[in-house]
């Protein structure tokens, strides 16, 4: 039965304005190829969000969704003068980019980026590894903006490079974005990767976790899975550096917002205790939403 829940923090989710934003990653023509992208091709905004008693949205953290990756503050734009719960953004800004010291300065400009994501995936290593990389993480502290970092674990290469920018620019938060892409339970040699690197990157007290996306790689994925990996994560990272989050509306493709929000309630393995840090004060800490 779900415990009784008074306030959450989503710290990952997405709001989309198809009538301004470009969003290439939504059009058919464009990767992903799933056969589902048209579920959530379309505009969502802050009233889709909803969660029924006793779950109570306090606020959240919009994560860029392509909204105009060559200027990236319209989407912060659009989102400071649509909602109205306390938010903060990560807005996209390309780290490869000549243009990003630029970008940040305007970024700056808007009360509720706290942090920036570009995309690491596949190109993890060489994103990484850029000549420019080491310049604009020195921006990053300099601003006091977190990074989001998307990535999975099994790239052991690009953990590397990431701890190695973990330690030289403390003061910047990283968070980890979708867990890292945890593999399938069966996949032996995945596991073993992901649980080297999950450990790795905790010994960075700069780098906590956000645990989303599961529908990304397992439309059908199982509660007891997912439980799997939040203990992992708790027991690696411990309980103040470990988010649950939806990944709104991609959440969608495999059930609706607040029956993702009852699945993580009604848990048996996390404690009321540790439900209220993992599901809203520890996005307050490495957020700064209050």
């Amino acid at each position: 039965m779900t415990r009784t829940i008074h306030k959450i923090i989503d710290p990952h989710l997405h709001l989309f304005n198809m009538e301004q934003g470009n969003y290439a990653w939504l059009k058919p023509q464009n990767p992903p190829f799933w056969p589902d992208k048209h579920l959530i091709n379309k505009s969502f905004v802050e009233a889709d969000l909803l969660l029924p008693s006793p779950i109570h949205l306090a606020g959240f953290v919009h994560i860029e969704a392509g909204f105009d990756n060559q200027q990236p503050w319209r989407e912060i734009d659009w989102l400071q003068q649509h909602c109205t719960l306390p938010f903060k953004s990560v807005a996209f800004a390309d780290i490869n980019a000549i243009t990003f010291s630029e970008h940040l300065e305007q970024l700056k400009k808007r009360p509720s980026v706290v942090g920036i994501r570009h995309i690491l995936d596949e190109h993890a290593k060489q994103i990484l590894s850029s000549a420019l990389i080491d310049k604009h993480f020195a921006l990053l502290a300099e601003m006091k903006f977190s990074f989001d970092a998307q990535l999975s674990l099994a790239d052991s290469q690009a953990i590397e490079l990431l701890i190695a920018l973990a330690n030289k620019y403390k003061t910047v938060r990283i968070i980890i974005n979708h867990a890292g892409w945890p593999p399938a339970i069966n996949d032996l040699n995945g596991q073993q990767k992901w649980q080297l690197n999950l450990q790795k990157l905790a010994n960075c007290e700069n780098i906590a976790i956000k645990l989303s996306g599961w529908e990304m790689s397992n439309r059908t994925w199982q509660a007891q899975q997912v439980a799997t990996v939040i203990q992992q994560s708790l027991a690696t990272f411990g309980d103040p550096r470990v988010m649950l989050a939806s990944n709104f509306p991609v959440c969608l493709l495999s059930m609706s917002y607040s029956e993702l929000w009852n699945t993580y309630a009604a848990l048996p393995e996390i404690s009321t205790q540790c439900f209220e840090k993992i599901g809203f004060s520890n996005a307050n800490d490495w957020y700064h939403l209050f």
